[in-house]
């Protein structure tokens, strides 16, 4: 990770294709997102595709659940996936809550056989949080769809976790769609490709052939992306996956971080980068630049929570400011650097989201939103604890806890098939 002469190809990220005339708005916990997605769901025309890490059984789930089912029945298409793992313990209920409303439901890498956990792809999930409603409206985010004070691990709260979404109005909605669609028809042609497959070749031409198949995927032939734009507001849409795109979000980050002149304030509550990353934060505080990092405090993963502070020293040392979030469970994936570049989305800095999962983050390139987002975290940082003083833990006992969590991180990647040192 650390050499970039080292990576083969494949591994590169892709250019940042910016796409101007967009409108951003960001969403502050399901309390603001949820409502927005079901009007949007209300008055949906043609076709809805949403795609979810979880997807629960409270309350906040079952209106959601309503709102898919009441647009598919209204004639609306309407496609689901969700991941076999995150959403495993509550899709029987989701299946009886969708009845025969016509919502066409998915499950990525079902685990529904004991054989499944035998597979290394099932350490690689689907861990986007999508929605598009009629090609003209997109929600990307970190929320899943479960109520803000609901925790899985630990239950019910009073004080909502702290997580963030953007509904995305133009052009950079119809990104938006093309990814959530393939992660339906991934999930859809994996659980079924034979009995496709099968379907395709006997039909009697390569037209007729292809018309089937965009049926499959319930959509009819589309031009290409909108063009470039690069008039306000200028916006990315950036995924990782496994393909063409492994490094796609961690460069964009990197490459975001070494321009910065004034700050990097950066929320999540998986911190465990590599070394690139971390030599980056390093040399911006080196060179001035106010660096803040907001991580758990409120832990829900002890291991997630180790990993973090095995590198709080390192960091430190160098400059970089490290709080803790404590009021709740902070679930937020978000940055800004700057005054004008922000984003939003779905990607820890761990292992597990910048090489295994399915990630999906918008950039924005606006002051506006960008002021936004700074006040938010303002007041997330006024509330939190900033660690000051060294970690108790000393000496060789400090250097085998973060050999420990190294030696987990790189023994899991190898298991999922990810090959070189993280």
């Amino acid at each position: 990770m650390d050499g970039e002469a080292r990576e083969p190809w494949w591994a590169r990220a892709p250019r940042v294709r910016w796409v101007g005339g967009n409108q951003v708005r960001l969403l502050e916990g399901g309390d603001a997102l949820f409502p927005a997605m079901q009007a949007a769901l209300a008055v949906a025309r043609h076709e809805v595709w949403f795609a979810t890490y979880i997807f629960h059984d409270d309350s906040s789930a079952r209106a959601m659940a309503d709102a898919l089912a009441a647009a598919a029945r209204r004639g609306v298409l309407v496609h689901l996936v969700v991941d076999g793992f995150g959403s495993m313990a509550t899709l029987p209920t989701l299946r009886d809550w969708l009845g025969d409303s016509g919502v066409r439901l998915e499950v990525f890498r079902p685990i529904d056989r004991w054989w499944n956990w035998l597979q290394p792809q099932q350490l690689r999930r689907l861990h986007q949080k999508l929605c598009v409603v009629d090609d003209t409206l997109a929600f990307v985010g970190g929320i899943n769809v479960i109520d803000d004070r609901n925790d899985l691990n630990h239950g019910w709260s009073d004080t909502p976790r702290l997580d963030f979404a953007v509904e995305v109005s133009g052009p950079l909605a119809g990104h938006v769609r093309h990814v959530a669609r393939a992660m339906w028809a991934r999930a859809h042609l994996g659980r079924g490709w034979r009995r496709e497959a099968e379907r395709l070749l006997t039909s009697p031409t390569p037209m007729d052939r292809t018309l089937r198949l965009l049926r499959t995927l319930g959509a009819q032939p589309r031009g290409p992306l909108p063009p470039r734009d690069t008039t306000p507001m200028r916006a990315a849409f950036v995924v990782r996956d496994n393909v063409g795109q492994r490094r796609a979000i961690e460069r964009r980050y990197i490459d975001a971080m070494r321009q910065a002149q004034t700050r990097i304030h950066i929320a999540v509550p998986y911190f465990y980068p590599g070394g690139r990353f971390r030599r980056t934060l390093r040399e911006a505080a080196g060179r001035g630049v106010q660096v803040q990092l907001l991580l758990q405090g409120k832990v829900d993963y002890p291991f997630a929570a180790l990993a973090a502070r095995a590198l709080y020293d390192e960091l430190r040392g160098h400059g970089v400011r490290i709080f803790e979030y404590t009021p709740a469970f902070l679930h937020a994936k978000v940055a800004l650097v700057d005054d004008t570049w922000a984003t939003v989305g779905s990607s820890n800095i761990d292992p597990l989201s910048l090489l295994l999962n399915l990630e999906a983050n918008v950039i924005v390139r606006d002051a506006n939103f960008n002021a936004t987002l700074a006040a938010r975290l303002e007041a997330a940082f006024a509330v939190a604890t900033e660690i000051t003083q060294e970690q108790p833990i000393a000496g060789w006992r400090r250097w085998l806890r973060r050999g420990l969590v190294a030696w987990v991180a790189n023994a899991y990647l190898r298991l999922a098939g990810v090959t070189g040192r993280y």
